[in-house]
């Protein structure tokens, strides 16, 4: 059982790994959550590389983590998770450039935005948070076979209580939209491919870990209304009360991620997910923890996973 909870930080977590050698992929690594998880495991000796829409972003990024660890072994790559091409550019470029990857973190995310389309058509929070991630995961997972101890971590959330994928209508095209049901979906299917990828990658030591980071405010809620705060800030609180968890900081934040893809618990393990750097049990009632059974179902993670092929039009299998 993990010694490490709500409290812990990435650093805490890290405290006793050396993970020289290793190269680390984050997505929406030039801020917030992702950019706190590369420099965390920049400083344990990683080779970290952040992917990111914005070069600028990326470069302060970047340049934030070599000052602070002293690292030079912090790269960038473009990718925008919203175009499909942008996704494949990121893929062929990613190949060309490295060797190998041994923890991929699948951490970029959009929240409670207004209804919008990716360039190609997809409800935007779906479109971004899962089949963004599907496409790119499939063009990484050459450079993941070649690596060592080798974790995919999806970031998801608390979230996923809100809705299961509705794999009827996932791109709001015949329903109405509502920003929180999208959300809430997105992480489901964040969880259902970790599920998936478990199924048809954990037999090659592949293995595949959701979790919940925590409530965090970073710009992930840029999107959001000062209603959309005031409903979360009370949802939060009354979750403090209910013996339910309180906002983290972001270092705290990124503890899960650190501990989902570096401890020895989860070793030959996935298929799983995590909250304050344990593996959460499944539960359909606590309004303040677990995992939903829904969430964790493998015949709705195979309609996930096919559904996603179709979309993308391209086949992700061995």
């Amino acid at each position: 059982m993990s010694n490490f909870g709500f409290e812990s930080t990435a650093d805490d977590v890290l405290a006793d790994k050396d993970l020289s050698g290793k190269t680390v992929f984050v997505t929406g690594g030039a801020s917030g959550l992702g950019q706190e998880t590369a420099r965390a495991m920049a400083a344990r000796g990683a080779h970290v590389v952040l992917a990111a829409r914005d070069q600028d972003k990326l470069d302060q990024a970047a340049n934030a983590i070599r000052a602070e660890t002293g690292s030079d072994k912090t790269e960038t790559i473009l990718v925008d998770l919203a175009s499909l091409d942008s996704i494949r550019a990121c893929g062929s470029e990613a190949n060309r450039r490295f060797d190998k990857i041994d923890i991929l973190i699948n951490n970029a995310g959009v929240m409670a935005c207004p209804l919008g389309r990716t360039a190609d058509g997809f409800e935007m929070q779906f479109g971004t948070n899962h089949l963004g991630h599907f496409l790119l995961t499939k063009y990484l997972m050459p450079l993941v076979q070649k690596g060592s101890d080798k974790r995919i971590i999806n970031l998801s959330s608390r979230g996923h209580h809100i809705a299961p994928v509705n794999l009827e209508d996932p791109n709001f095209e015949r329903r109405e939209y509502d920003k929180w049901q999208s959300y809430g979906q997105s992480k489901t299917a964040n969880i259902l491919f970790s599920v998936g990828l478990e199924d048809r990658f954990g037999d090659e030591g592949i293995h595949a870990i959701a979790l919940h980071p925590g409530g965090i405010v970073t710009n992930l809620g840029r999107h959001m209304t000062e209603e959309d705060r005031a409903w979360m800030l009370k949802r939060m609180e009354e979750n403090a009360a209910n013996g339910g968890e309180a906002w983290k900081t972001i270092p705290q934040g990124a503890a899960t991620t650190c501990w989902a893809a570096t401890c020895e618990e989860l070793e030959g393990r996935g298929g799983v997910y995590c909250e304050d750097c344990h593996v959460a049990k499944v539960d359909n009632e606590n309004p303040v923890g677990g995992v939903r059974s829904y969430a964790l179902d493998k015949s709705t993670a195979d309609r996930l996973w096919s559904l996603s092929e179709e979309l993308v039009g391209e086949s992700f299998s061995r």
